[in-house]
């Protein structure tokens, strides 16, 4: 493994904290009686406390120093004094080990008590310090400028969703974002559990890949010798527990689709799916919009949100709008009773790409995504859908050739999905076989025949009312955040890059050693006065430095800076 200079540096430190009987990475209990949060909340004058985290930066002054801890609460002012660390003769936990073995990231724990600075800010003094783990790498180091503005952040989106275990200690507002997703399970499950239904787990290795049109990930289970499926839902296996009695259970379920990338899909998400035996579509939006209010207010306090430059009201009730006059109003075209050619034909007419394996339902949702999704910002029930775009709903009640559904559509973006079940089982079987021979012709997200379901179908399945909502494009609306991989804490990257292996020389390694030195950014006259190498050498080795990306050279005001990276 190729070591930069810092993380040599670090490792040397590492090995003289060791030869002084320090272990930089012990296994006892460290006993924690506080937090940063804690302090803050229940501060008085010279309170003992105890507590540990990174530390995050500090100002060695001599025998004195002020640092910054950071714990999974917040970030505290610390204070160490070397005649209270070391009252006795022998300073060396200060003047050795504080000032020349601890980093910036090192995990520290804390014994002292409180007091408030002159400037009025919360501190602790720190009577005893314990080394908790030594950090062999270094943190990056966002600089603000007298202006206010941030250099060198932790921002570049694929090195944070990478690493989001640096990005969660640098930019401690990211976490905010994920407190505020756990928030919104929480919500939603006391949401169902009040009301009554049952929370359950469903296989994820599947024989059949059913519940959804959507290609699979396949696999194969050795044992048995047969081929396997990622779940792309768990539909199928939750109506296969109304059958047995339930009346309704939910799950959230991690599903797997084995199609494109980008800012508002993943190839692994996460799903909740609820079915209540005895209810239909109407009755479910109703209890769709009375959920989404719940959770919304118990995430951000509010039933309004923010999203972009919208700001969404998630207050019941929502407007219900059909598929056919959605597509009508905004494109002049009625669906009702039109051929698949005739639907080809005006799709293409209209600038749709279209090919030959596309049946009806396929070329009316390509219709209504191009055209008529963008229009909906607020909650909106898009219902009614066409039968061939719903293969498990059932036929609406009095309206020939649609079905009992509806999406929830909210800033341009389907959120939720739910039908009136269909639990006619020749219905059925007949839908699936329309699904089949939609995959002869070339569809590889139709659906497959899974005989099981319809055997559980003819036992007989009460009517029945089912809803799945995208998890993670809900947090989204809930949080601003625009892009699915801001709400995933470790969204699918393509494989890194490989850094390749670098060869330093002597002058190369004289110039990190100096900045090595010091903790800020230093004026690139002063590191090469200090080098001491003549005008050619400096010129080769500072550009195969920067040419690596090890050390970079800005120009902040009128000064030109040279720091590591």
């Amino acid at each position: 493994m190729q070591l930069s200079e810092q993380e040599i540096i670090r490792r040397e430190k590492l090995n003289k904290l060791t030869e002084m009987g320090i272990n930089a990475f012990p296994a006892e209990e460290y006993t924690i009686t506080d937090t940063t949060e804690s302090i803050k909340q229940d501060f008085s004058e010279n309170k003992q406390v105890k507590i540990a985290g990174r530390l995050m930066s500090r100002r060695i002054q001599g025998k004195a120093s002020f640092a910054e801890l950071q714990d999974s609460k917040g970030k505290i002012q610390v204070y160490f004094n070397r005649d209270e660390i070391c009252p006795g003769e022998d300073k060396e936990l200060y003047n050795e080990v504080y000032k020349h073995l601890l980093d910036i990231g090192d995990i520290i724990g804390i014994e002292g008590t409180l007091f408030t600075t002159q400037v009025g800010e919360m501190t602790i003094l720190v009577k005893n310090f314990t080394l908790l783990t030594k950090a062999l790498r270094p943190l990056p180091q966002a600089k603000t400028d007298e202006n206010g503005v941030v250099h060198d952040g932790f921002t570049d989106p694929e090195l944070r969703y990478r690493q989001r275990y640096v990005d969660l200690t640098v930019n401690p507002q990211v976490k905010e974002i994920f407190v505020k997703r756990t928030k919104m399970f929480n919500a939603m499950r006391t949401f169902f559990n009040d009301a009554g239904y049952f929370e359950v787990e469903t296989p994820i290795l599947q024989s059949i890949p059913g519940g959804a049109a959507a290609k699979p990930f396949i696999t194969h289970h050795n044992a048995l010798d047969i081929p396997l499926y990622l779940r792309i839902a768990n539909e199928l296996y939750l109506k296969r527990l109304i059958v047995g009695g339930f009346d309704g259970v939910y799950e959230f379920s991690k599903n797997f689709r084995n199609e494109g990338m980008d800012r508002t899909h993943n190839p692994e998400f996460t799903a909740m799916e609820i079915y209540v035996a005895y209810k239909d579509y109407n009755w479910m939006m109703d209890f769709t919009e009375k959920l989404l209010e719940f959770c919304a207010t118990q995430v951000n306090g509010s039933a309004e949100s923010t999203f972009g430059e919208h700001t969404i009201n998630w207050k019941a009730p929502y407007p219900r709008v059909s598929m056919t006059e959605a597509i009508q109003k905004y494109t002049g075209f009625d669906i009702t009773g039109k051929t698949e050619q005739e639907l080809f034909d005006f799709a293409k007419s209209i600038g749709i790409e279209v090919n030959e394996t596309m049946g009806k339902g396929k070329l009316i949702d390509e219709i209504f995504g191009e055209k008529c999704e963008g229009n909906f910002i607020q909650p909106t029930f898009i219902t009614d859908y066409p039968i061939e775009m719903s293969p498990l709903t059932k036929k609406h009640r009095s309206k020939e050739g649609l079905t009992e559904r509806f999406e929830l559509m909210v800033c341009g973006k389907e959120i939720a999905n739910a039908y009136s079940e269909l639990n006619d089982p020749i219905d059925q079987r007949e839908r699936f076989e329309s699904q089949m021979a939609l995959s002869e012709r070339g569809d590889d997200e139709a659906m497959f025949i899974d005989q099981d379901f319809l055997r559980a179908l003819e036992y007989g399945m009460p009517p029945t009312s089912g809803l799945g909502i995208g998890m993670d494009r809900l947090i989204m609306f809930l949080t601003n955040n625009a892009s699915i991989q801001e709400v995933l804490f470790f969204p699918q990257m393509r494989p890194e890059k490989t850094v390749p292996q670098i060869e330093l020389g002597e002058d190369e390694k004289v110039i990190l050693e100096i900045l090595n030195s010091q903790e800020e950014a230093m004026s690139l006259a002063e590191v090469k006065e200090r080098s001491q190498l003549s005008g050619k050498k400096w010129d080769k080795a500072s550009k195969i430095l920067t040419k690596n990306n090890l050390v970079k050279v800005e120009k902040i005001d009128e000064n030109i800076l040279m720091k590591l990276i």
